[in-house]
C-alpha cells in the first residue's frame, strides 16, 4: 500500500485527535454533518485543521463558470484543511460531506502547532503528508487538463492499485479493494457516471479489467 494517504496504514485521526491528550479533552468537540453539508467554503478563514472520524469528505473548488472541480475524496483517519499549518489565512477550496453520517474533529491551528512541537515524529509525518498530497493532486489536475477520459480512468486505476491493491499469485492480476463508489470515481476523474460505466464495460470486454461491486481487477498487462 502507498504511504501517500494513510502513511503506511497509520490512522492520522488516532494520532492527532486532541481527545487522547488530557490537557485538551475538555476543550474539543466533534462535529456531525449530513450529506451535502459544507464544512467550510472558499474564502473562509483558515484557522483549523480537520480530522475525519466517520464518513467521507470531498475537497474541491468552483471555476469562474461555476463548474465544480473535485480535488480529493477523503475518508476515516485522514486530515484536511492542512494548509492552515502553512500560514495560509483563507481557504482556496471547499470541504463538503458526501455521507449522511460524517463526523469530524476540528483542531485549532495553535493546538496543532503545539502537538507537532511536542512530537517531532508527528511533525515529520504531517509535513510529509502535505508534500505528497500536493504532488498527487498536481498529477491528477494534469490528467484532467491534458488527457482523455479513458486515459484518466486507467491512470486512476493504477493509482488505486498502488494504494489498495495486491498481486494475485495465480494469474498475475492485481486485485484492488478500495472505498470509492462509481460515483466517487466519476467525480474524481471529471466525467459523468454513464460515461464511466460505458468505458469500464469497454475495458472489461477488451480484457483489460474485470470488476464487480466488491473489487476491481487489473490485468497484468496494465497493472
Amino acid at each position: 500500500m502507498s504511504a501517500l494517504w494513510c502513511f503506511e496504514e497509520v490512522n492520522l485521526f488516532k494520532i492527532l485527535c486532541p481527545h487522547k491528550y488530557s490537557e485538551y479533552k475538555g476543550a474539543h468537540t466533534f462535529n456531525s454533518y449530513k450529506k451535502s453539508d459544507y464544512i467550510y467554503f472558499e474564502d473562509d478563514a483558515a484557522n483549523k485543521i480537520y480530522l475525519i472520524d466517520k464518513g467521507k469528505v470531498k475537497i474541491g473548488y468552483y471555476t469562474e463558470d461555476g463548474e465544480e472541480i473535485i480535488k480529493a475524496i477523503l475518508r476515516k483517519g485522514e486530515i484536511f484543511g492542512e494548509k492552515a499549518i502553512l500560514g495560509i489565512e483563507k481557504r482556496n477550496e471547499f470541504a463538503q460531506s458526501i455521507d449522511n453520517t460524517t463526523v469530524v474533529c476540528p483542531v485549532s491551528k495553535d493546538t496543532m502547532y503545539t502537538l507537532m512541537q511536542d512530537n517531532v515524529s508527528i511533525s515529520f509525518k504531517i509535513y510529509k503528508f502535505i508534500g505528497l498530497r500536493i504532488k498527487k493532486l498536481e498529477r491528477r489536475l494534469q490528467l484532467l487538463l491534458f488527457k482523455d477520459t479513458k486515459t484518466r480512468l486507467l491512470e486512476f486505476f493504477k493509482e488505486l492499485c498502488e494504494d489498495y491493491g495486491y498481486k494475485c499469485p495465480e494469474n498475475g492480476d492485481h486485485v484492488v479493494k478500495h472505498p470509492y463508489t462509481q460515483k466517487d470515481i466519476a467525480t474524481l476523474i471529471g466525467t459523468s457516471r454513464p460515461t464511466l460505466n460505458t468505458i469500464m464495460n469497454e475495458l472489461k470486454q477488451d480484457n483489460i479489467i474485470d470488476f464487480n461491486r466488491k473489487e476491481l481487477r487489473l490485468r497484468k498487462n496494465i497493472a
